[in-house]
């Protein structure tokens, strides 16, 4: 035990919670700059068992602030070197890596067999498919942003409102680390954060941040917050589904640029956001399926299709062309 003393020492934690963190099960969804803190504070804490989800690689611009990664570990599969680094921290504790993106499909069986899921993607689609999975299935979620110099991190599901419930509407514009820019530290502020509320819930610490959301503001140094415990859940969201879910009875649509690269989407129309402000753009089919890279459009669409169409409509974040694992 003499790995665990110090905090096994805290009167809110002691031994029985050491005891509930060997006994639990953690999903990570994203293994970049959040991940890198909440994995080695969870793994150093002796959570027993993480699965790791990423189909991204590492790469030269990662490096300042998803600092579990190193020069030879370019080039390959994130989820891959961090559970290898991760196991030479603790070799106490199980970690799998799974090296694909999150994505409908997929996500219930990962859930399903999680105490506590930690979204740490840098993906708004990715979020809002885990707060969907986790509210249905009752696991709380713990889900952190950051972007430029402003982030935050809360505990949704399991018992609080979703994500959805504090966010039911997007902006017309979402940031980005590549647009809009991140410092490292920055992220480790907003992941260091997110695992301490992961091990408050794990080893059972009162009060639990379920319903809490705490923000951070870079420039001044800021923090802030607020309780969401009453906030509703919206009634007629966007859901997302994966490109297997498509069905030949749809009104496909693919919002990307014909220059623009990522997954092809065979037997899609094309169509930009701004054509559905006309009431004219409407589907020819019993449901709509409106896809892009991030999802950030395929919402936008929705949002001005439903304006004047009341029929299903399903959104599909397409993302990159994915590399093969054993390149």
């Amino acid at each position: 035990m003499n790995r665990y003393a110090r905090q096994v020492a805290l009167s809110e934690f002691g031994q029985a919670g050491q005891n509930r963190l060997a006994a639990s099960n953690v999903l990570v969804v994203g293994a970049g700059g959040l991940a890198a803190p909440v994995l080695q504070y969870l793994v150093g804490a002796g959570v027993g068992r993480i699965t790791l989800m990423d189909g991204d690689r590492v790469s030269l611009t990662n490096l300042h602030r998803q600092t579990l990664f190193r020069m030879e570990d370019i080039g390959q599969p994130k989820a891959q070197v961090a559970a290898a680094h991760m196991t030479a921290l603790n070799p106490e504790i199980e970690i799998f890596a799974v090296l694909e993106p999150l994505d409908p499909l997929n996500a219930p069986d990962h859930v399903a067999a999680a105490d506590l899921v930690l979204d740490c993607a840098d993906s708004f689609a990715a979020s809002y498919m885990l707060s969907d999975v986790c509210f249905s299935q009752g696991t709380p979620l713990i889900s952190a942003s950051i972007v430029g110099t402003s982030g935050y991190v809360g505990g949704f599901c399991g018992g609080a409102p979703s994500l959805r419930a504090l966010f039911p509407d997007l902006p017309d514009r979402l940031g980005s680390c590549d647009a809009d820019g991140v410092l490292g530290p920055s992220v480790g502020v907003i992941g260091s954060l997110q695992a301490q509320m992961a091990l408050a819930i794990l080893a059972g610490i009162e009060p639990v941040p379920m319903g809490q959301l705490v923000t951070f503001e870079a420039v001044g140094h800021r923090f802030g917050g607020f309780r969401f415990d009453g906030a509703p859940e919206p009634g007629d969201g966007f859901r997302f589904i994966a490109p297997g879910q498509i069905t030949s009875a749809d009104w496909l649509v693919d919002l990307r640029a014909e220059t623009e690269s990522g997954p092809a989407l065979p037997n899609a129309i094309r169509h930009s956001v701004g054509d559905f402000d006309h009431p004219d753009t409407r589907p020819q089919g019993a449901r709509a399926v409106l896809a892009c890279r991030s999802g950030l459009r395929s919402w936008q669409a929705a949002s001005r299709l439903r304006c004047h169409w009341h029929g299903e409509i399903a959104l599909i974040a397409l993302g990159d062309v994915q590399q093969e694992t054993n390149a």
